[in-house]
């Protein structure tokens, strides 16, 4: 092993430039939509962090690391677990966010939900001591989950999942109401519903998105045709069955829209598909650039991944690595590269009963409730690897390595404060759009 439990703590702040390598990626990102990602990132310290995956990830490479890689998140903060349709239209709890994802040490997902839920829950005003037993709770859930994992088979962990009926066993009542609330707000959010919400049929009896820019736009005809293009080269990747079932939907419209905050400036379409009863899909296209943790991480990646990524496009990375990580994974999954400009994109449903829990809503209690959950689910989602069983012998009884966790992620929660602080005093931050 590379370190000792105790060195897991150490966390390294010289030889950081926060502002410079947010400039940089800027750099590579669509220019007109910087000033709107900045804007999201100065909202708070909390969407600040969910921002900077990569700067976490740069940040990771200077410090002592166990030496053991998993399949990871890349980016498992609070807000990217969430609800989602399984193929047989059950709800599943997952994570559900994977264009970081790729191998690193299994900490470095830890120590990024751990710090998630101390600046999320200083962000959200609460008590000093409601935040540390959040952040705990959070490490004991991870170790004791992957502690059960590795007494389980690996077919047994493969089907493992978890579901609102493992949060009433194992959750207060508070916590149970909020994610069953949560769970049926994300019922409601189908494709049918975001086509009556984001479009609008034409003269000619089509339907059409609304423009609502900067956030919702339509694109140039050329991209339209590209996009087109690159539709019919995902449909090579899909699944058989979901080949034949897109045979009976034509494409109706195309257009650009911006998501999340982290991923602003990058390309994100919508793609309108009709049957011939008039029923909607809509499926969202999404750039996949390198991943954060291979990128700015520094971390060498398997073999296998690279000439996948290599052959396939960045998008097959992030289709492949999403499958292993979440217990059931959208049908509609797939991945193209473009030909003409060489940029790789993944596939996937738009709005399938997808949702999150905000976290400002929760109670204490609650709070608590959900650091545990997420806690659980990212181990379950390690297990799959199959270094898990080292970090189960790694991790021996939990206490020190809890310690460790909790040290590093109190630091590093206050080394983001001031890069935030730093951020909002900067010219990067336009006064009229930034808070």
């Amino acid at each position: 092993m590379t370190v000792t439990r105790g060195e897991l703590a150490m966390l390294t702040t010289t030889g950081r430039d926060p502002l410079g390598l947010l400039r940089e990626q800027n750099a590579t990102r669509e220019q007109w939509l910087i000033p709107l990602r900045m804007a999201r990132m100065a909202q708070s310290p909390f969407t600040f962090y969910r921002g900077t995956a990569a700067l976490m990830a740069a940040d990771h490479s200077r410090d002592p690391h166990s030496g053991i890689p998993v399949v990871s998140s890349g980016d498992a903060h609070l807000s990217n677990f969430g609800f989602y349709a399984t193929p047989q239209r059950t709800q599943a709890f997952d994570l559900n966010d994977f264009d970081e994802s790729a191998w690193a040490p299994w900490e470095w997902d830890l120590k990024r939900l751990v710090t998630s839920v101390i600046i999320g829950g200083r962000d959200t005003d609460r008590s000093e001591k409601v935040v540390q037993a959040a952040a705990a709770d959070a490490v004991r859930a991870y170790v004791s989950s992957l502690n059960t994992s590795d007494g389980y088979s690996p077919l047994e962990r493969y089907y493992s999942h978890f579901n609102q009926e493992m949060a009433r066993r194992h959750l207060g009542k508070e916590s149970r109401r909020v994610l069953e609330e949560a769970a049926e707000d994300s019922r409601k959010r189908t494709s049918d519903r975001a086509a009556r919400r984001l479009t609008e049929e034409t003269a000619d009896g089509k339907r059409r998105f609304f423009e609502a820019p900067p956030v919702m736009s339509h694109v140039a005809d050329e991209v339209e045709l590209n996009v087109a293009d690159n539709y019919r080269q995902y449909l090579l990747s899909a699944k058989a069955d979901i080949r034949m079932l897109l045979t009976h939907y034509t494409l109706e419209d195309i257009v650009r829209r911006v998501v999340g905050v982290g991923s602003v400036g990058t390309r994100c379409y919508l793609v309108l598909l009709r049957d011939a009863d008039g029923g909607v899909l809509i499926l969202q296209v999404k750039q996949a650039l390198r991943s954060a943790l291979e990128e700015y991480g520094g971390f060498p990646q398997p073999e296998v991944l690279t000439e996948t990524t290599g052959v396939s496009g960045e998008g097959a990375r992030v289709v492949g690595q999403q499958r292993i990580l979440q217990a059931y994974s959208d049908p509609f999954l797939g991945f193209l590269q473009s030909a003409s400009s060489g940029r790789s994109f993944y596939v996937r449903q738009y709005h399938d009963m997808k949702g999150s829990v905000e976290i400002g809503e929760l109670g204490d209690t609650a709070f608590n409730g959900y650091a545990i959950v997420c806690g659980a689910v990212l181990a379950r989602a390690h297990a799959q690897s199959v270094n898990a069983r080292k970090v189960v012998t790694f991790i021996g009884g939990g206490k020190r390595i809890r310690r460790a966790i909790l040290d590093w992620s109190n630091d590093y929660a206050d080394l983001s404060l001031g890069d935030y602080q730093a951020f909002i005093s900067s010219e990067m931050v336009d006064e009229k759009t930034g808070r």
